[in-house]
């Protein structure tokens, strides 16, 4: 890939999006930055040329805006290297307390979006780019997408489905396309995602202040996460320079303690019932 970089963000208005931009542009890359809401990226347009920063109005629910934007990333730029999904939120409670309404919009954002986005950028790469030059997918997952947890079941499932189709599709790819895909999944980083994070009332049958998910919202506006997003945009930046990335990323400590966590426990569950799976082939 060239030196100057040419970056596709999503939910570049806040959070890993935003700082990610902000440092693309800080190294002398260019940025093409989406976001509902482009006027929360006017102190970045007051400050880098044209030439080096579009900013565009997408809404990633919406298949035309996400067509439309790599459209004009084509017309203003010709190439594209990295395309960052980061566009995402969180609507937390018991499964009980959601509306179907409410978790049916987030897997719009969260799961929909993502496969819209990243569908056109595997067309980019494929036939914009010149042959064989391909480019990187970088998907932002979360923890969640690997374990999940109470209050969290529409957001992780949203961001499990991400990790699935995102599998799928780095196996679908033919290697001549040279086009990676990387899930990053990090955890416990102090972004402004939490402080818009909604949540549903709580269940009457949920009212155990004890429970899981009750503890976690009557906590959620005191707790601080120990991450620093700026070091984690960091590291994913220096992640989409790697010549054979790979396709899950964990980032963060807390994260790597969850996965473990979770790896033993399924190895332990697995050797446990391991001889329930004998002898269940057809007889003969």
């Amino acid at each position: 890939m060239s030196i100057d970089k040419i970056w596709f963000i999503t939910g570049a208005s806040t959070g890993f999006g935003r700082r990610l931009a902000e440092l693309v542009l800080k190294n002398g890359e260019k940025v093409v930055a989406t976001a509902r809401r482009p006027s929360a990226l006017d102190d970045l347009t007051t400050k880098y040329p044209v030439d080096r920063l579009l900013v565009l109005k997408v809404d990633v629910s919406i298949a035309q805006d996400i067509v439309d934007a790599f459209a004009a990333t084509k017309e203003k730029f010709g190439r594209l290297d990295v395309v960052v999904n980061n566009a995402a939120y969180a609507a937390m409670g018991e499964l009980e307390a959601i509306s179907e309404e409410e978790g049916r919009a987030m897997f719009d954002t969260n799961f929909w979006g993502a496969v819209r986005v990243s569908r056109e950028a595997v067309k980019f790469f494929r036939e914009v780019n010149p042959p064989g030059v391909g480019g990187r997918l970088l998907q932002i997952s979360s923890i969640t997408g690997i374990i999940g947890g109470a209050g969290m079941a529409y957001y992780a499932a949203s961001k499990h489905a991400l990790e699935g189709v995102s599998e799928c599709l780095a196996a679908e790819l033919d290697p001549a396309w040279n086009i990676k895909v990387t899930i990053v999944e990090p955890a416990s980083f102090h972004t402004e995602g939490q402080a818009k994070t909604v949540w549903a009332p709580p269940h009457p049958a949920y009212s155990n202040p004890e429970l899981p998910a009750s503890r976690m919202r009557n906590g959620w506006s005191a707790y601080t996460p120990s991450g620093d997003a700026n070091k984690a945009v960091e590291v994913i930046y220096k992640l989409a320079s790697l010549p054979d990335p790979p396709l899950h990323f964990v980032l963060g400590e807390n994260a790597i303690l969850y996965v473990r966590k979770k790896l033993a426990d399924l190895a332990a569950d697995t050797d446990k019932y391991e001889s329930w799976s004998q002898n269940l082939k057809k007889d003969t």
